[in-house]
């Protein structure tokens, strides 16, 4: 499998070139490498590892529902896959420098036909929190939506009282859009979320 490449940073493409979408990645996702951080397709051997991590009282806290056993989470990995191949979902396993599994996941989920538009999650286990790493793994995972799918807008929403990940995607160059009112349901109650906006031509922008 060829690796993708990050457009160098010497200029944003022209409005055509920016709005060709490569459908390539539905056969198969290229890995990313970084310094620090490598992204790759999720294997069912990432199954125990990943939950072990995103099972946590503190990673529930800030998340949907995760699968409940490591059988579910293998059931998930291979729907990402299968949702992939239908070009309406992409989703990386992050693997820290020196690991072998995955210690979390970006996934992008369209939400209108031919990936115009898309929504961002992201979980990365609590032990690589303040690393470095989910930086330097977001900006691969930005670079590839914008300049791989034909994504013009990636959203992201997250619980008001979550700073890390708040501050995170306001380091990125997100912006906030607004406030929803009990959009996300915690243990026994409604809490609100912010809304978080980046567009193709500000991603760009910013990356040149």
């Amino acid at each position: 499998m060829n690796i993708y490449v990050p457009r160098a940073k010497s200029g944003a493409p022209s409005s055509s070139e920016a709005r060709t979408p490569n459908d390539e990645w539905r056969s198969g996702l290229p890995p990313l490498a970084a310094e620090h951080v490598t992204l790759r397709e999720l294997r069912p051997a990432d199954a125990s590892m990943l939950y072990a991590s995103i099972s946590t009282p503190e990673m529930k806290r800030y998340m949907w529902a995760p699968p409940p056993n490591v059988v579910a989470l293998e059931r998930f990995i291979e729907w990402t896959h299968a949702e992939r191949a239908a070009g309406k979902y992409i989703c990386y396993g992050i693997v820290p420098e020196g690991k072998d599994e995955a210690h979390g996941i970006f996934e992008l989920r369209s939400l209108q036909p031919g990936f115009v538009r898309g929504e961002l999650g992201f979980v990365l286990a609590q032990e690589f929190w303040g690393s470095g790493i989910f930086l330097e793994a977001a900006q691969m995972m930005l670079d590839f939506s914008f300049d791989v799918t034909n994504i013009h807008r990636i959203e992201a929403r997250v619980a008001v009282d979550n700073e890390r990940s708040n501050a995170a995607l306001a380091k990125l160059g997100a912006f906030k859009e607004g406030q929803l009112k009990d959009a996300f349901w915690r243990d026994d109650h409604f809490v609100d979320q912010y809304l978080w906006a980046i567009l193709d031509s500000d991603w760009r922008t910013s990356r040149a």
